[in-house]
């Protein structure tokens, strides 16, 4: 059965699979069921605040838009430009029910970087502000994903695990298991957790937090599935206050080119300003609330 869907995949993908896009792919009748869910519970506490049509169908076409152009890409760009790094590896590490685990860590602190410089970098801020851009919360929220993921460069914060020997394949597979994960804790129908989950996982308490725009929350919780690393290096915090969900420069829109589209040419527009050269080409790669002196 596995031989059987391998070589149907790879008659789709050709000799390189995108596994994290096969496990999304896959995962997606169980992302739509769980929302449901969710939806019927928080009707059933009378909260419908947090769903709003408009937004709902936003997130649905932002995610659709994703997963076309993510495969797409990976034909284009991402599976030539990986295939580079494992034939300069170091090493060879293979699967195996010791390394499983270490390989696991490796690919969530890879996440960890990923996602805090999607912050704090504006290049990569202007596609992973897609994602903070709805101003309510649930689980069609995680599907707001942007086209310029793969063009602004998120594969390369991988490249560190595939440069030292562990296969592509794995690496992405893992990242997509990392994703669905994160699916499931976008949501305000579940509370706070056992002090032991919540120390060491990303629970949704946990990514409320990260997504709202109280002063206090800005910029903290980047964990995918662990909350370790934030614990570890400072960027962790409790959620205390009702969170305010969306972005400090709030677009007001439900169109999917303008939630793509919108920080990436604002971006540019502030490259183009006249100045010098120095200062024009920081607006890449400052935090993006810089501005020039």
């Amino acid at each position: 059965m596995i031989e059987q869907v391998t070589t149907m995949l790879h008659g789709w993908f050709g000799p390189e699979i995108d596994w994290k896009q096969v496990i999304l792919i896959a995962m997606s009748p169980l992302f739509l069921i769980a929302f449901a869910i969710e939806f019927a519970v928080m009707r059933g506490r009378g909260r419908r605040e947090p769903f709003e049509l408009k937004d709902i169908l936003a997130n649905l076409n932002l995610g659709g838009a994703y997963q076309v152009f993510e495969i797409g890409a990976f034909f284009v760009i991402t599976a030539a430009a990986v295939d580079w790094f494992w034939q300069h590896r170091l090493f060879e590490i293979p699967v195996t029910v010791w390394t499983i685990g270490p390989i696991f860590i490796g690919v969530e602190l890879c996440y960890y970087a990923f996602h805090r410089t999607s912050h704090r970098v504006r290049w990569f801020w202007s596609a992973h502000v897609v994602h903070h851009s709805s101003e309510r919360m649930n689980m069609t929220t995680a599907m707001r994903q942007s086209l310029l993921y793969s063009i602004t460069g998120w594969w390369l914060f991988w490249m560190p695990l595939v440069l030292l020997g562990v296969s592509p394949g794995v690496v992405f597979l893992l990242y997509g298991v990392n994703l669905s994960y994160q699916y499931f804790v976008h949501t305000e129908s579940v509370g706070k957790l056992h002090p032991w989950i919540e120390y060491w996982f990303n629970t949704p308490s946990h990514h409320r937090v990260h997504h709202g725009r109280n002063p206090q929350y800005i910029d903290r919780n980047f964990g995918g599935v662990l909350i370790v690393f934030d614990r570890w290096f400072g960027t962790f915090v409790e959620e205390r206050e009702k969170v305010d969900y969306g972005i400090v420069r709030q677009i007001h829109s439900h169109n999917v080119l303008t939630l793509n589209f919108h920080e990436f040419i604002d971006m540019w527009r502030d490259v183009g300003r006249a100045g010098p050269w120095r200062q024009r080409l920081k607006h890449l790669v400052m935090p993006p609330e810089w501005t020039r002196p």
